[in-house]
């Protein structure tokens, strides 16, 4: 059964006459009645009783009726949906990161963004860190973070804000005393890592890969003042974003810039150019009036 004929049964009841009902449908009373008939036709059975010029529900007519309430009311619903996910007021964002710092500036950005569009959840897929363009791409994302680019063909970068990678040492170091550091420095160090693969973390992605460095040795450890710790009884060095380190400098540690000009990374949002959620533009743009780390970056 078509939903017109349910909405015309519908009307017939609430309004209580074909004249009114054909003038809420915007058809003549002819074509009203044709399609009354045509229904129960389809049904096989009469929907309303003809007393003195009244149409009364039959028992049919009331089982049609209260299915037409039932469904109409369920598209009535259905299409505010769809137009609140057109318009960016509701729906489900999913998102992840590539890299661990970048939960530093993400849940409190997240947090201002819930309060303001309430109606959008946002997901954060934690368990796809390091895999975030993979998971992207296989459409269990809406947005990946971050710093590097690559399938440019399918993806959109939108740039959010640059940030230096610094070395943290113990005072005790011997690089205390140094300006900044080179690939060859980490030659003969105990590198302090967050997680692997070595791929994702940038001063071996960045720098001593492409020098053919590696560190004499790895420690992981994914917790930062776990590792600030290790640094701070020299045993080992790490390379942090500078904004990390604020909560834990002190007289024991120091930091020193990695190369004269420094390591410089920038921070992407990653999204399908064939797929993207009506309130994923408002979503990046709030994030880039909101980030407070480092230098924002111009689109």
């Amino acid at each position: 059964m078509e939903i017109r004929y349910l909405k015309l049964v519908k009307a017939i009841v609430e309004e209580g006459s074909l004249t009114k009902a054909s003038e809420k449908l915007f058809l003549t009373q002819s074509a009203l009645s044709h399609q009354l008939k045509e229904v129960e036709t389809q049904l096989e059975t009469d929907l309303f009783y003809r007393i003195n010029r009244k149409l009364v529900l039959t028992e049919a007519g009331k089982k049609v009726y209260q299915s037409a309430k039932d469904i109409t009311n369920k598209v009535d619903v259905l299409k505010k949906t769809i137009d609140e996910l057109n318009h960016g007021v509701t729906g489900t964002l999913r998102v992840c990161t590539e890299c661990y710092t970048s939960y530093y500036w993400l849940p409190p950005v997240l947090k201002k963004f819930n309060e303001k569009y309430p109606r959008v959840s946002i997901d954060i897929k934690v368990e796809g860190t390091h895999h975030a363009i993979e998971l992207l791409l296989d459409g269990e994302l809406e947005i990946a973070f971050t710093n590097t680019k690559k399938h440019e063909n399918i993806l959109e970068y939108k740039p959010l804000f640059e940030d230096e990678m610094v070395a943290v040492v113990s005072t005790d170091h011997l690089w205390a005393e140094k300006k900044y550091v080179d690939a060859e420095d980490f030659k003969s160090e105990n590198l302090i890592i967050h997680s692997r693969p070595l791929e994702s973390v940038i001063v071996y992605e960045n720098l001593l890969k492409p020098n053919n460095i590696e560190p004499e040795s790895l420690t992981v450890l994914p917790l930062t003042e776990a590792s600030i710790q290790l640094v701070k009884a020299n045993m080992g060095v790490i390379v942090l974003p500078s904004w990390t380190l604020m909560p834990y400098l002190d007289d024991s540690i120091t930091t020193l810039r990695v190369t004269k000009k420094g390591l410089h990374r920038t921070h992407y949002a990653a999204y399908l150019k064939q797929s993207r959620p009506p309130f994923l533009e408002q979503f990046l743009n709030f994030m880039k009036q909101n980030i407070q780390y480092e230098k924002a970056l111009p689109d």
